[in-house]
């Protein structure tokens, strides 16, 4: 018994309140998105029947992202961490508001999809450097393994149980429906986190500017084992990323509700790797466990490239989902283990850059590849990259396959982090 408790998700960061009104919030917020996570390429398949369209929704979110984040970053060091991201949650609602006005319509408008797809892309990217650097101040360091895996636990339930609702959702009632519950559900975010305590910045914080945005991409660029961290994953999701053929394979079998279950099987995976994560707490080799899981996400897409059964492809999905959440669960403890406090902001949002830029680009070019030499071949000879690339960043960076946790000493964690302020 002792031994499956070890392997079993720990619970503690669940009894501080800021962490547990902050991940309640998210729970709902993260379920309503990825509700609409199918609405969205659905609609826009059903609008045009294009590949390349759905693909485009990532382009039109690359931008967005990139401009975004590391300005948020910035803001993230210098103001009330707290207060970005009820903002950002608000604008989001405001933007769901106009994709559910625009279902109404006879006839919704395409343009109406990639301007909101656009728009909440932006909301995203303001919303990740405060959230991301905001749980490392609500924490203590010990925990931060803990909080990682229940943040990769209320990920995943999200993203298992909006896309699966999400298609039964479309087939029975239409995107409507589906636009309005992602609306309902960021205005039960806002509740919690308008009780909340306020997260202001330490008094010596430094000003957003573009000297400061500078000064985090400096560090950034000084410690290869984080370089290291964003590019596989970059690479792994620029190669490896076939969500924008989803739309397309479930045509193949059966429609709306196959693609809920196309998005929500790597979180299966994902899940489960989340719910035993005690075994993390063991392993100090954080760079080679995140190198070893990239490769396995690109083994599991050339798998699913090559399933002909639907039971098989949702099977490898999940296999790609537990090797991702393997990286990401150390990528993450890397980070916040590491990074100083008044720059986890910046740092959050090269993190979100390199996190989401691989799939918005990585959607686009794996439409673009299967637009001129069809589905599968995308699929797999983006699996085949995925191992390649990942071969090669290990060669340039040999600092980032030997980190080990074990030499690095905390260096992020401010005076007084992780404990609860007095009422």
């Amino acid at each position: 018994m002792g031994a499956l408790r070890g392997l079993l998700l720990d619970l503690s960061p669940l009894r501080g309140r800021e962490f547990r009104l902050l991940f309640l919030g998210q729970l709902v917020s993260f379920f309503g998105s990825m509700i609409t996570f199918v609405a969205l390429p659905f609609q826009m398949y059903d609008l045009t029947g294009s590949t390349l369209a759905v693909g485009a929704l990532g382009a039109c979110e690359f931008v967005p992202i990139v401009s975004v984040a590391l300005v948020s970053g910035a803001l993230a060091d210098a103001l009330d961490r707290r207060r970005l991201v009820l903002i950002s949650e608000l604008g989001s609602a405001v933007v769901m508001a106009a994709l559910l006005a625009n279902s109404l319509l006879d006839a919704p408008h395409a343009w109406v999809l990639f301007a909101c797809a656009a728009l909440l892309a932006g909301f995203y990217a303001l919303l990740r450097p405060p959230l991301d650097s905001l749980v490392p101040r609500v924490v203590p360091r010990e925990q931060l393994k803990a909080a990682m895996a229940l943040e990769w636990v209320r990920g995943n339930v999200g993203m298992i149980a909006g896309p699966a609702l999400g298609g039964v959702l479309i087939a029975a009632f239409g995107v409507t429906l589906t636009f309005g519950i992602d609306l309902a559900t960021f205005l039960v975010s806002l509740a919690f986190l308008s009780v909340m305590r306020a997260s202001p910045p330490p008094p010596d914080a430094d000003r957003p500017s573009v000297r400061s945005i500078v000064d985090g991409l400096r560090y950034a660029g000084s410690r290869p084992e984080l370089l290291g961290t964003y590019l596989v994953d970059v690479n792994a999701m620029f190669f490896g990323m076939p969500q924008a053929l989803f739309p397309a394979i479930a045509d193949d079998y059966g429609g709306a509700e196959v693609l809920g279950l196309l998005l929500a099987a790597p979180a299966v995976g994902s899940l489960v790797v989340a719910l035993l994560s005690g075994w993390t707490r063991h392993v100090h080799r954080h760079g080679r466990a995140v190198a070893l899981a990239a490769s396995g996400w690109g083994v599991a897409i050339v798998a699913f490239g090559f399933a002909d059964a639907l039971w098989l492809a949702l099977l490898c999905l999940g296999v790609a989902g537990a090797m991702d959440a393997v990286s990401g669960l150390f990528r993450s403890v890397m980070w916040n283990e590491t990074i100083p406090d008044r720059l986890r902001g910046r740092l959050a949002g090269v993190e979100m850059i390199s996190y989401t830029s691989g799939p918005t680009l990585g959607n686009f070019e794996a439409g673009a590849v299967a637009s001129f030499a069809g589905v599968r071949a995308s699929i797999v000879s983006g699996g085949v990259m995925c191992v390649a690339g990942t071969a090669v960043l290990v060669a340039l960076l040999p600092a980032f396959w030997a980190y080990d946790a074990r030499r690095h000493a905390a260096v992020g964690a401010p005076e007084g982090a992780g404990r609860e302020p007095a009422a």
